[in-house]
């Protein structure tokens, strides 16, 4: 077999100019210079927070169902003949208007967006369509075994806090009303503390000028939600949730994690993507590559603004349920006891500094880190400082990191699977309490 070759030198981040303003009303406007095709991404991100569930489900569905001026449709078109489209979506934190078009459309597609956060009508008829889309989604969803492991994770991991419940119930959603909707829009759709990015084939000063125009007199007097910090991960009994007839058991571990400012962000990036972050990984070459019990283990950090936390999936076959579990816990417990190889290390730098550089090569990527970060209150200078950091991490660095948020005996464990046929093994390894 013919030998890999060395990895090449990683090239210097090189950071666009971010151009900002922040209007008398209190949005931020950030726009940036990406000239690679005529186009311009918008990322509009709208504090959320402590919503109630259903309702703001609905009205990121509905959010541009109609105003007074103009209908659905008639919205589509008009962002059709800019080759545009807009959408929203809406999770624990925030609410986001997503889109694109072309760079000549810009001020059509900001004035737009304008009518829609100020004059969104939530018309009866299409609310009621997008409800009933909704609730079929929701059963869907909860017919899936991914969806039901997620939703007994959550609750494991943060209790009676926000973030343990982030999908509405069917009967919730049923009982939403337009007015309902509307009332929620005015009361958290508001321009304080809402992040617009602009990134395309523009001028910055004169977009920033353009999102002024548009958007300058959008205003609102509700309120704004903080959330609490999320508990600390309390280690105890997996969590066995029963599934009757599975042949699959879905294995979900949660674990202790920073954020990105913390100084062990970037030793613990390299220690999950070390673990299971990537298809190099210990844990897909363990459990997928080795003993083939399953065909897509995946670990990642997931940042929220309440907390972060280190998370890992994977679906495996009822009969190798406990043994797949055993190995995760071996890797998990190896990682955190002895330091990574250097050239093994090294790899897994290559691949998070190859990302940064990747996640920013297209003007979607762009715009997708800009709002992202700016939701944290941090600006693409920041991506320079981390690249730093996962630069000059070192093996030690790594194994300390490993040792202090990733050791199994800190893991909250969820199985979902047939109990009578995974539940002694499970027994075999750790307590177990069935759900």
């Amino acid at each position: 077999m013919k030998a890999l070759p060395d990895l090449g030198p990683t090239k210097k981040l090189k950071l666009p100019k971010e151009v900002e303003r922040k209007l008398p009303n209190g949005l931020t406007v950030i726009a940036i210079r990406r000239p690679a095709v005529p186009l311009v991404e918008v990322r509009l991100r709208v504090p959320f927070a402590r919503t109630h569930l259903s309702r703001a489900a609905l009205l990121s569905q509905t959010l541009f169902s109609g105003t007074a001026e103009l209908s659905t449709v008639e919205i589509a078109a008009e962002l059709q003949k800019v080759g545009g489209g807009l959408s929203a979506g809406v999770d624990p934190d925030r609410l986001m208007v997503s889109g694109n078009g072309l760079v000549t459309g810009l001020d059509r597609i900001l004035e737009l967006l304008a009518e829609v956060l100020t004059g969104a009508a939530y018309p009866v008829e299409e609310v009621t369509t997008e409800r009933d889309r909704l609730i079929d989604r929701i059963q869907v969803a909860q017919s899936q075994p991914s969806h039901l492991a997620r939703v007994a994770l959550l609750k494991r991991m943060y209790g009676k806090h926000p973030y343990a419940v982030q999908t509405p119930e069917v009967e919730q959603v049923r009982a939403v009303r337009p007015a309902q909707v509307r009332a929620l829009h005015a009361e958290r759709l508001h321009p304080a503390g809402a992040t617009l990015v602009l990134v395309g084939d523009i001028t910055p000063d004169k977009a920033l000028d353009a999102a002024e125009r548009a958007l300058g007199t959008w205003n609102g007097g509700g309120k704004q939600a903080d959330l609490p910090r999320t508990p600390e991960l309390e280690p105890g009994p997996l969590v066995l949730v029963d599934r009757p007839g599975a042949v699959q058991s879905s294995l979900r571990l949660a674990l202790p994690a920073v954020g990105r400012t913390h100084e062990d962000h970037a030793a613990l990036q390299l220690a999950n993507l070390l673990f299971g972050g990537y298809f190099s990984s210990r844990w897909v070459e363990n459990i997928r590559e080795d003993k083939g019990y399953t065909y897509g283990p995946h670990s990642l950090i997931e940042h929220a603004e309440a907390g972060s936390a280190f998370v890992a999936a994977a679906e495996v076959a009822t009969a190798v349920t406990g043994p797949a579990l055993l190995e995760t816990y071996y890797e998990l417990g190896r990682l955190a006891s002895l330091p990574p190889k250097e050239d093994e290390l090294e790899q897994a730098r290559q691949y998070a500094l190859g990302t940064l550089q990747l996640g920013m090569s297209t003007q979607a990527g762009l715009a997708g880190l800009a709002s992202t970060y700016a939701g944290f209150g941090l600006r693409l200078g920041f991506l320079a400082e981390h690249a730093a950091r996962l630069a000059g991490a070192t093996r030690d660095d790594v194994a300390a990191a490993a040792a202090r948020y990733l050791a199994p005996s800190r893991a909250i464990t969820v199985v979902l699977g047939d109990a009578e046929k995974i539940e002694s093994p499970l027994r075999a390894l750790t307590a177990v309490d069935k759900a």
